[in-house]
């Protein structure tokens, strides 16, 4: 039904998820992020109030795997929920309730956690985390991208997936990049590639423009001038 990635950028900080699932607008409900705090997805059978939960409570100085107990501990339908997260030092963790969809795995290396159910391989989330932790010279948005892409060539979900999100959060309150394929019926993370690599080269400047406008380059539209 679903797999993602949630990881860290070591050298500049930055947290974010990538995740596809074969639903309508996985990026509505699953995938969280904070500048400064963390990263996290909520999947399986989603509850989306976990993720910034979560994210509060690493905020307030629980790690990952503390933050997750804290969740997880007495809480109603938790067995239906598999979340994942990462810290601000890189710490990661998962949980997976004893009612997860078919075949499903986590696993967590330094700065990422990769986790999946429906899934065709119980193998795939290491596949992801190898991945990520293979193109640690690329931006992070672009190894959360290749590790979903890693996921998908190595079997993917038992069924067809619709849609994909790719979330990434830097220094600031608002996402440094926030893109979805919220329903495709064929090849959602080929058109959140392509997505991408159109975002790519103007991230900076709608960052700069929120920065300071008045050292952003222009807007290039018509009547600009």
């Amino acid at each position: 039904m679903t797999f993602s990635i949630a990881g860290r950028c070591a050298k500049s900080g930055a947290f974010g998820v990538a995740i596809t699932t074969s639903s309508i607008a996985v990026g509505a409900r699953c995938p969280h992020a904070r500048a400064g705090v963390g990263a996290v997805s909520t999947q399986n059978v989603t509850d989306p109030n976990l993720g910034p939960l979560l994210l509060d409570y690493m905020q307030d100085g629980l790690s990952a795997g503390e933050a997750i107990m804290a969740v997880t501990r007495n809480r109603k339908n938790i067995n239906y929920r598999q979340l994942t997260a990462v810290d601000q030092f890189g710490n990661s963790a998962c949980y997976s309730g004893d009612q997860i969809l078919g075949v499903h795995g986590v696993s967590e290396q330094k700065n990422c956690v990769a986790a999946g159910n429906l899934l065709k391989s119980a193998d795939l989330p290491k596949v992801m985390t190898d991945a990520f932790a293979a193109n640690a010279d690329q931006h992070l948005a672009e190894r959360l991208l290749r590790s979903l892409e890693a996921g998908l060539a190595s079997g993917g979900e038992e069924g067809p997936v619709h849609s994909a999100a790719l979330m990434v959060y830097h220094t600031e309150a608002f996402p440094l990049v926030s893109l979805r394929v919220d329903w495709e019926d064929d090849a959602p993370i080929t058109k959140l590639r392509r997505l991408w690599e159109d975002y790519k080269p103007q991230m900076g400047a709608y960052l700069q423009r929120a920065i300071d406008p008045t050292e952003a380059p222009s807007y290039g539209v018509p009547g600009d001038p």
